[in-house]
């Protein structure tokens, strides 16, 4: 068994209830009087969890949910208020911009201090140095202090000595969700060689397909306590379920003008594919609903959905088709590249797609097709698009699919 890189057991943070200068004195009071302090204001609330070698979780929740307070208690910048943190082997951590970094100093000054902190010596340093500094990719930047340099900026240096150092565990606070596109796609696929060669990494994200791309297991923090944890997809569905649910009177059934920037859904209609006595209704529009009609199919019914896409580009993007119910829970999602589905575009950097559902197993109820489009990374979303599906159908069962079973005595 793999050996264990980090256990939290039994951890809560809280902060005095006061800032202020009579808060505080009131405070020490409490302390001298009764030995212990005021209540103050929970963030944390005993939280419990372990990461093994070669493991990968994210921390995912809502902002305020605890997420970036949790990390800075596992990597020592807060101490917990009970329990305690067990961390073991090298460990780098990439939280708030410019953590670590000496503003006065130099970005080569500071590379070199936090490569010597991640524990490298002076020689492993200057042999490394070249390929620190093509990561980090800011030329003669190098040289400027670090209080002139953008946010991208830092992002690129931080992640650098890391990419080199390769600490047994990393730990990141919404990194790439700083810097531009290019930086950002690199080090996802460094962090994908990283996991690959047994690093382990834990992750704070709000980019649930990022967190699905990178992660095995997640952790849901909701108002400083654990709310689920297990495996990344059943935490993550749960998750968007909940989201989806505070969000579903702002959804809209409108399909978006695209943008030329964008890699754009054109067009998406959804249409039963077979008619009752089997022939063919794939090329029938009054079959198909488009952007302001509604599909209705009995259970059991074969759906199509076809979607047309445009890249701004040469390069063709990840399709993602979904389903949901009407209140947003999830039911079933799967990409182009998931089944290494390869999309082929025209002279016009257009192509067209065909997914086809035989026999849906869905029981009665309103639901959602979505379709998005992302880069050809995966790494963001840049369109989507959504229409109505009603199923019909008389059944007293329950839930949202349609199982296959068997009763018998015995």
């Amino acid at each position: 068994m793999s050996s264990v890189l980090l256990k939290v057991n039994g951890v809560s943070k809280s902060f005095a209830a006061s800032g202020k200068v009579s808060g505080r004195f009131q405070a020490l009071m409490k302390i001298l009087t009764s030995g212990q302090a005021p209540q103050g204001t929970s963030v944390i609330e005993g939280i419990d969890f372990e990461v093994r070698q070669g493991e990968s979780l994210a921390i995912i929740g809502a902002n305020g949910a605890g997420k970036s307070t949790l990390l800075k208690l596992i990597t020592g910048v807060l101490a917990p208020s009970q329990g305690f943190i067990e961390v073991n082997g090298t460990t780098a951590a990439l939280l708030e911009l410019g953590a670590g970094f000496d503003p006065e100093y130099t970005g080569l000054e500071n590379l070199k201090m936090n490569a010597a902190f991640l524990g490298l010596t002076r020689q492993e340093i200057a042999e490394r140095l070249d390929d620190i500094l093509a990561f980090a990719d800011i030329g003669d930047a190098i040289h400027e202090p670090v209080k002139h340099y953008s946010s991208g900026m830092v992002v690129r240096l931080g992640f650098a000595v890391v990419a080199v150092v390769k600490p047994d565990l990393l730990i990141t606070d919404e990194v790439l969700a700083v810097g531009d596109e290019s930086f950002q796609k690199k080090c996802i696929r460094w962090l994908e060689r990283y996991l690959e060669d047994g690093g382990t990494l834990l992750m704070v994200s709000h980019n649930m397909y990022q967190v699905q791309k990178l992660c095995k297991h997640a952790i849901w923090l909701d108002d400083g306590g654990i709310r689920r944890q297990g495996d990344v997809f059943d935490v993550t569905q749960r998750y968007l379920a909940w989201h989806e649910r505070k969000d579903a009177k702002s959804l809209s059934n409108t399909q978006k003008t695209p943008s030329t920037s964008q890699y754009a859904i054109t067009h998406l209609s959804i249409f039963n594919s077979e008619d009752e006595s089997g022939g063919s209704t794939a090329n029938d529009p009054t079959q198909a609903a488009s952007a302001h009609d509604e599909l209705v199919l009995e259970t059991g019914q074969s759906l199509s959905v076809r979607l047309c896409i445009r890249s701004p580009d040469t390069r063709a993007p990840v399709v993602l088709i979904g389903l949901v119910r009407a209140d947003g829970t999830p039911v079933y999602g799967v990409a182009t590249d998931h089944d290494h589905h390869s999309v082929t575009l025209d002279e016009n950097g257009e192509a067209q797609l065909l997914c086809q559902f035989p026999k849906l197993p869905l029981l009665p109820g309103g639901y959602r097709v979505r379709a998005h489009t992302l880069d050809p990374e995966g790494l963001r979303v840049h369109d989507t698009t959504e229409r109505s599906l009603t199923i019909r159908g008389q059944t007293r069962e329950l839930g949202m699919v349609r199982l296959t079973h068997h009763w018998q005595s015995t």
